[in-house]
């Protein structure tokens, strides 16, 4: 006798309809056009993971460039002389200090400045 996948079939088209419900036309109602985008989306998902944490660095590298700046410095002097002074707050960190709490970001740069001279 013949075997069929039906109730496994049906059981997979099912799945993948849930994940692509709301895409546009025949991408939520085709099931091969439906494949294809999901194939892509979960391919851009995985890509975008990685590049989502790069873009942020560059933000926060941004940031951190701007406020060094408005304190003399440049960002990769007041990184260097964070090393020096070994502070260890992330780039996450300080560019949320810088924002929020100027006051205290403008004593840790000083810190970094301190560190500097003394190296020199």
């Amino acid at each position: 006798m013949r075997t069929t996948k039906g109730a496994a079939r049906n059981k997979a088209k099912k799945r993948l309809f849930r994940k692509v419900k709301g895409y546009r036309g025949g991408r939520s109602k085709l099931l091969r056009t439906a494949k294809e985008t999901l194939v892509k989306a979960e391919a851009y998902a995985f890509r975008d993971r990685r590049v989502r944490k790069r873009d942020f660095r560059r933000l926060w590298i941004t940031r951190l460039s701007a406020a060094a700046a408005e304190h003399g410095l440049r960002y990769s002097q007041l990184i260097h002389g964070l090393k020096l002074a070994e502070i260890e707050l992330d780039r996450k960190v300080l560019s949320e200090l810088a924002i929020n709490d100027a006051e205290g970001f403008g004593s840790i740069v000083e810190q970094a400045k301190a560190a500097l001279d003394k190296a020199a």
